[in-house]
C-alpha cells in the first residue's frame, strides 16, 4: 500500500498499521483534513489527536503534510493522481524526517528492488557493461558524502567464495569480537529482517539505527538524483553503501564484508586497501552472471584480490587453484593456502566449532587464518597492547618459522604451487570465538515437542551434498534415542536460475517420507512483511516453480522403483522394540551410498505386515524376488508423496500434524493426513534448498527473530 503525493516525486509506502487505518482517506469531508493543511507545526500537534494521525501524518515530512490536506480538500484522498495543486509544487525536492520509522525504512527500500522482467535485461547485458559497476558504486558514495579515503580507513576483512563465505565472516567476526575488537559485519541475504545484514559487535543494528542511516544515505541520493539521470543504486548496491557508511560513523576496529555475487565486479569490491583476503570453497553457481565454468566463475572470485595485501584460501577444485594463483601473481598478493583444522596446536583443548558439520572444519580454518593476520597486521600499525599478551609472540614465530609445507606440494604443478600457511597455537580467545560462533539457518537443528526442524539454506550441488551428509549422520543419532517410528519430511524450494532437478536427486538418500514444496513467503493471509517483500518473482510463478518441483520429486521415486534391483533395510519403522541397535547399517548400503544411483525406501507386501525394503540403482548384487519388486514398484510411486502449499505457514503446519504445540494447525493441515505422520511419534524435517526459504521458515517457527 502506498500513498502517492499527486505532483511529487516521492512515493512513500506505509506500513501494514497504517493501511488498516483506512479511515484516513476516507474523511476527506470531515474537520480534521483542513488541520492538516494549516502551519507545520500546527499540524504536528493536532496529528497526535487526529484519527490515524500519528501512525500516518507524523512519519511524513513538515512540507508533504500540507500536500495531504490539499491533496483531500481536492478530492484526490484516496491517492488518485489529479490537476496538481500549486501548494504541492514545493514537495519535490524529496524532504524526509530522518525519524521515520523502521518499517516505512525497509518499505521504501523495497522500491529500489528490481521487478522480475528488468532484472532479465540486466543479466543480458551484464557481461556488456559489468566493468562500469565500480565506478558507478564510486559515483553513488560521492552523491551519499563518502569519499574513498574513508572508505581506505576501514580495516576490511573481504571473503568471496561460492560455498561457506557468510560462515568464515561470521567465525572472523566472533574471533576478533573475543578479542575485545569493536566489530562490523555486513552479510547477504538476510533470514528474517534487513537490518541483520549490517552487525554492530555481531547484533544486528537496531531498528532505529537503521531508520536513521537508512534515511541520511537515501536522502541525499534522493536529492541528487535528477542530476544523475534519475538514477538510484539498486537494492543490494544501496545496503553496501549504508554498511559503509554505518561502519565509518560507528568507528568499529574491523569490518568483515562478504562478496555478494562473483567478486571482481561485486559492489563490495570498491574497497581498494582491505587488510586481508579470503576466497571460500569454490563451485558451480549463479552461471548466467559469472560462467559456466569453473574457472571463468574463480576468475570472479579472485577479483577480490589485491596489490600486496595477503590473501588465503582453501583447497579448490581442478582448474580453479590455478585461476587464483594467475590472478594472485599478476598483483603480486601473497597467497597461501589454509593448512587442516587438525595441525593447529589448540594446547590440550579440544577443537569444538559452534557451527556444525564436518565442512565448517574448512571454513574455521580460514577464518583463523584470516584473523590471525588481521591481527598482526593491526599489530604493526596500532603497537603490542592491541593483542592479548603472549599471542604476538606465538604468531610473529610462526611466520618466522615458514610458511610453506613442502610435503602438501609434492603433487602441484610448479606454475600452480601454493605455499601453505603455517598454523599456529590456538589461544582462549581464537577458541573461544571459533566455539560461541553462531550463523542461524546453517546445519541449524530446532527442536519443538516431537518435532525436530533441520535448517540448512543449501543451494548448490555441492552444498547440498554436504547437507545431506550432515543431515543423515544427525537424523540418525537422534532416532537412536527415540522409541517408536520416525517420519521423515522434505521442505523444499528453489530460486533464480537453478535446476531443482539437481538438487534433489541429491537429496534421495534422506529417505523422506513425503517431500512439500512452497512459496519463500511465511504467511499467505496476513502478506508477507516488509523485510521478506520480494518484488523480482510473483507468487504465481514460485508457486509454479513448485508444482513442477513436485513433479520432478514424485517422477524421480517412480524412475527408482522400475530401476530398483536390490533390497535392503536399514530403518524399520514396524518393530520398535527388538533388541540391539535398530538402525544398523547394511553393508550393501554402504556400497550403494557411494554411487551415483540414489537410496531410496519401498513398502514390500500389506501395510503393517513387514518392514521397509530399501533398493540401490546401481548395485550388481541381486536379492528378492522380482513379483515383490514389482508389487511395490506401483505402492512406492503412490507412498512417495509430495504436495504443495501456498505458503510456509501452511506447509509447516500440515507437516508437524499437531505434534509441534507452539505451531498452529490451519485449514490445510486437517485435509489428507500422510500416513507415515500418523503413525510417527516424532518428525524429522529438513528445510533446505534457499536461504529464503529458511527465513520463512524461522519467521514462522521463532516468532522473536521478527522482533
Amino acid at each position: 500500500m502506498a500513498m502517492k503525493c499527486a505532483g511529487c516525486v516521492l512515493v512513500r509506502p506505509l506500513s501494514r498499521e497504517t493501511w488498516r487505518r483506512r479511515h484516513f482517506y476516507s474523511r476527506a469531508n470531515t474537520s480534521w483534513p483542513r488541520a492538516v493543511s494549516r502551519s507545520a507545526g500546527d499540524a504536528s500537534d493536532r496529528a497526535v489527536s487526529l484519527p490515524g494521525g500519528r501512525a500516518m501524518l507524523h512519519a511524513w515530512p513538515v512540507t508533504v503534510r500540507g500536500c495531504v490536506g490539499n491533496v483531500l480538500r481536492s478530492g484526490r484522498g484516496r491517492g488518485r493522481v489529479g490537476v496538481v495543486p500549486a501548494a504541492i509544487t514545493s514537495c519535490r525536492r524529496y524532504h524526509m524526517d530522518r525519524g521515520s520509522g523502521y518499517e516505512e525504512a525497509v518499505q521504501t527500500l523495497n522500491t529500489l528492488q528490481t521487478n522480475a522482467q528488468t532484472l532479465e535485461r540486466i543479466r543480458r547485458e551484464r557481461g556488456r557493461n559489468a566493468h562500469n559497476s565500480l565506478p558507478q558504486m564510486q559515483a553513488f558514495m560521492d552523491r551519499i558524502g563518502i569519499t574513498l579515503d574513508e572508505l581506505d580507513g576501514l580495516s576490511v576483512i573481504h571473503v568471496s567464495g561460492t560455498k561457506g563465505k557468510g560462515s568464515v565472516c561470521a567465525m572472523c567476526e566472533s574471533i576478533l569480537r573475543s578479542h575485545g575488537y569493536k566489530t562490523g559485519f555486513y552479510s547477504s541475504p538476510h533470514l528474517v529482517q534487513v537490518r541483520e545484514r549490517i552487525r554492530i559487535n555481531g547484533q544486528p543494528i537496531s531498528r532505529d539505527d537503521f531508520s536513521k542511516y537508512f534515511w541520511s544515505c537515501y536522502n541525499r541520493l534522493a536529492q541528487t538524483k535528477d542530476d544523475h539521470n534519475g538514477t538510484m543504486p539498486a537494492y543490494f548496491r544501496f545496503l553496501t553503501l549504508m554498511a559503509f557508511h554505518v561502519f565509518i560513523e560507528e568507528k568499529v576496529d574491523v569490518a568483515v564484508i562478504e562478496v555478494g555475487i562473483g567478486g571482481a565486479y561485486d559492489c563490495t569490491n570498491i574497497v581498494r586497501s582491505p587488510v586481508v583476503c579470503g576466497i571460500t570453497s569454490l563451485g558451480l553457481d549463479h552461471l548466467p552472471l559469472l560462467g559456466d565454468t569453473i574457472d571463468k566463475i574463480a576468475w570472479h572470485k579472485a577479483g577480490i584480490i589485491k596489490t600486496g595485501i595477503p590473501a588465503f584460501t582453501v583447497e579448490q577444485p581442478e582448474g580453479a587453484i590455478e585461476v587464483i594463483v594467475n590472478q594472485a601473481k599478476e598483483v603480486k598478493a601473497p597467497l597461501h593456502l589454509s593448512p587442516s583444522l587438525d595441525l593447529y596446536n589448540w594446547e590440550g583443548r579440544e577443537a569444538k566449532l559452534g557451527l556444525p558439520g564436518d565442512h565448517q572444519r574448512i571454513n574455521a580454518t580460514l577464518a583463523l587464518q584470516l584473523c590471525h593476520t588481521w591481527l598482526q597486521r593491526r599489530a604493526e600499525t596500532q603497537g603490542l597492547d592491541s593483542i592479548a599478551n603472549g599471542e604476538l609472540e606465538a604468531m610473529s614465530r610462526s611466520s618466522s618459522e615458514g610458511a610453506s609445507s613442502p610435503e602438501n606440494e609434492e603433487d602441484k604443478d610448479e606454475d600452480v604451487r601454493v605455499p601453505t600457511a603455517k598454523p599456529f597455537a590456538i589461544t582462549e580467545r581464537f577458541a573461544q570465538g571459533v566455539e560461541s560462533c553462531l550463523w542461524p539457518g546453517r546445519s541449524q537443528t530446532l527442536k519443538r515437542g516431537n518435532v525436530t526442524y533441520y535448517l540448512d539454506g543449501a543451494h548448490t550441488q555441492r552444498s547440498v551434498q554436504v547437507c545431506v551428509k550432515w543431515f543423515r549422520e544427525t537424523a540418525l543419532m537422534e532416532e537412536k534415542k527415540i522409541d517408536g517410528p520416525v517420519a521423515r519430511v522434505l521442505l523444499f524450494n528453489v530460486t533464480g536460475d537453478r535446476n531443482p532437478l539437481s538438487l534433489l536427486k541429491l537429496l534421495m538418500p534422506c529417505q523422506f517420507d513425503c517431500a512439500v514444496f512452497s512459496p519463500n513467503i511465511a504467511y499467505l493471509d496476513i502478506g508477507a512483511s516488509a523485510d521478506q517483500t520480494n518484488y523480482t518473482v510473483t507468487h504465481e510463478t514460485q508457486l509454479s516453480r513448485c508444482t513442477v518441483e513436485k513433479t520432478l520429486w514424485e517422477e524421480l521415486h517412480q524412475q527408482d522403483a522400475i530401476q530398483s534391483e536390490v533390497p535392503f533395510q536399514t530403518r524399520s519403522p514396524v518393530d520398535h522394540h527388538q533388541s540391539g541397535d535398530r538402525l544398523q547399517v547394511d553393508y550393501v548400503e554402504k556400497a550403494c551410498s557411494t554411487s551415483n544411483g540414489p537410496i531410496k525406501r519401498v513398502q514390500v507386501g500389506a501395510s503393517g505386515s513387514g518392514p521397509s525394503k530399501f533398493y540401490c540403482t546401481d548395485s550388481t548384487i541381486v536379492a528378492g524376488n522380482s513379483k515383490d519388486l514389482t508389487s511395490s514398484s506401483q505402492e512406492n510411486a503412490n507412498s512417495a508423496k509430495a504436495r504443495v502449499f501456498p505458503c510456509i505457514s501452511d506447509a509447516l503446519s500440515w507437516i508437524q500434524h499437531g505434534k509441534d504445540k507452539q505451531l498452529s494447525r490451519s485449514n490445510s493441515s486437517q485435509s489428507h493426513p500422510h500416513s507415515s505422520l500418523d503413525e510417527a511419534v516424532h518428525i524429522q524435517v529438513l528445510i533446505t534448498g534457499s536461504l529464503h526459504l529458511i527465513g520463512g521458515a524461522l519467521k514462522v517457527l521463532d516468532p522473536t527473530m521478527s522482533d
